[in-house]
């Protein structure tokens, strides 16, 4: 059993390395795809785990950046890309929307993680693939029907049952912490519609990894300048582990698992997989980290999660919101 897993892993790696440009493609392979997307969205649900990890020992921006610094590791052999040349015009492109892809969203976002439960904050993730469906309607000219229009507004009433009506007595979640965490889904919105642009003549993988990288000298350059030097001494193994872990399998492994997935099985079938995050996000809140969440705050998180499972397995809409996560 253990070799089967093995060998299926190492094909899948082959794979992923064909589409990266570096080997002769392969066949197309619908187990393997749906293999990828799952992993990936198991491994994105598991990230505010170990940021909650990390925090307890780091300040937020020494958080984000060593994130980016062992994700930045295993994807810079995917810069290159297949050689080619890139307009001026698409460089500024690619940096705005760095910008607001790494430094900007993710300091917004553990912000609000810093200061919300764990099982809250992964809620409220839960409500990217509406806004993702929204903004294909809105920005790409996507139909949106009465059951889109109907599943948006039951995520935005899901996300406002939570941060409105869901905090436990303990303190552990807050009104502002959710409300970073909505927000940095709006800003990663400007980061995937950038770069869906760059799509057209450029690689996902390609495009991706080179975001990742130039959002990385960002936070090397901002992170210290804000947050003063990264500290090396004093901080935990378990804080290593962690803060590797969210970068190497939350950040580097998803972005490989998810890109490949989705050339290899339809949007409107791999794109189901998003939404593993939120509910692997809270369950692991619940289930490790104890806490509590009441039943407006249950049912909330029905309406996101519901919401998003019906908008990520229809149509056009679903395609080109499905096709934006993956850069």
């Amino acid at each position: 059993m253990v070799t089967r897993a093995f060998n299926n892993l190492l094909i899948m790696l082959r794979a992923i390395l064909c589409d990266s440009g570096k080997m002769p493609s392969s066949t197309t392979s619908r187990p393997l795809g749906f293999l990828a997307c799952a992993s990936a969205g198991a491994l994105w649900g598991t990230g505010f785990f170990f940021g909650k990890i990390a925090l307890r020992e780091v300040s937020v921006g020494h958080m984000v950046l060593y994130r980016f610094l062992f994700a930045a590791l295993p994807i810079l052999p995917l810069v290159k890309g297949r050689g080619e040349r890139w307009t001026a015009s698409e460089w500024r492109l690619l940096l705005i929307a760095a910008f607001f892809g790494v430094p900007l969203q993710f300091l917004v976002q553990f912000k609000g993680l810093s200061i919300t439960s764990l099982s809250h904050a992964a809620l409220m993730i839960g409500t990217l693939p509406v806004i993702l469906a929204a903004a294909a309607a809105i920005f790409l000219k996507e139909r949106l029907d009465a059951v889109g229009w109907t599943a948006l507004i039951a995520s935005t009433t899901g996300a406002c049952m939570i941060a409105l009506g869901g905090h436990d007595a303990s303190g552990t979640s807050s009104l502002l912490g959710d409300s970073l965490i909505v927000l940095s889904v709006v800003i990663a919105l400007v980061w995937l519609l950038g770069n869906k642009k760059l799509l057209l003549r450029h690689s996902a993988l390609e495009v991706s990894a080179r975001s990742l990288v130039l959002g990385t000298i960002m936070l090397l350059i901002w992170v210290p300048l804000q947050y003063g030097i990264p500290p090396v001494h004093g901080v935990s193994m378990k804080a290593w582990l962690a803060l590797a872990a969210s970068g190497v399998l939350c950040t580097a492994a998803t972005n490989l698992l998810w890109n490949w997935g989705m050339t290899q099985v339809p949007a409107s079938q791999g794109g189901i997989f998003i939404n593993l995050e939120p509910v692997i996000g809270s369950v692991l809140g619940v289930c490790l980290l104890h806490e509590h969440l009441g039943l407006i705050a249950w049912l909330g998180g029905s309406l996101i999660v519901g919401a998003a499972v019906v908008l990520s397995t229809r149509g056009e809409v679903a395609s080109e919101a499905i096709q934006m996560e993956s850069v």
